[in-house]
C-alpha cells in the first residue's frame, strides 16, 4: 500500500510540474523569412563571398562574373552554383581557396532557387 501511495504521488508531482504561464511560451517567436529574394537575401552573400574572383572580368578562373541578378541567376540554373558552393571537395571550394562558404548561407542560396529566384 506504501508504495501504491507512492506512486500516486509521484505522478502527481509530475502532472503538477509541468505548467506553463501561457500558450505563447511554447511557441517558437524566431521570425521565418517568408520569401528568399536575390537584392535583400543572395546579393549580399555574393557581394561579401564571391566578386572578389567573379568580377568583370573574373579573375583567378573564375568562368563569369556573378555581379548582377542575371549573372547569379543564370549560374544558379545552368552552371551548377549551388553545387559549386556546396561542395566540400577541398580543390572546389567556393569561395576560391576556401574556406567553403557557412551552410546557413548556401541554404539562403537554395531557398532562393525554391522560393523562385525571385529579384526583389
Amino acid at each position: 500500500m506504501k508504495k501504491l501511495t507512492l506512486i500516486i504521488s509521484c505522478l502527481f508531482i509530475v502532472a503538477n510540474s509541468c505548467t506553463s504561464t501561457s500558450e505563447e511560451d511554447l511557441i517558437d517567436a524566431t521570425p521565418i523569412i517568408e520569401n528568399i529574394t536575390y537584392v535583400n537575401d543572395v546579393k549580399p552573400i555574393i557581394d561579401n563571398n564571391c566578386i572578389s574572383c567573379h568580377n568583370n572580368p573574373p579573375v583567378n578562373g573564375a568562368p563569369m562574373p556573378l555581379l548582377t541578378y542575371e549573372d547569379v541567376k543564370n549560374a544558379v540554373e545552368n552552371r551548377g552554383l549551388i553545387s559549386r558552393i556546396s561542395s566540400e571537395d577541398t580543390g572546389f571550394l567556393m569561395p576560391f581557396g576556401g574556406p567553403r562558404l557557412p551552410q546557413n548561407l548556401i541554404d539562403i542560396v537554395i531557398q532562393w532557387e525554391t522560393d523562385g529566384l525571385l529579384e526583389e
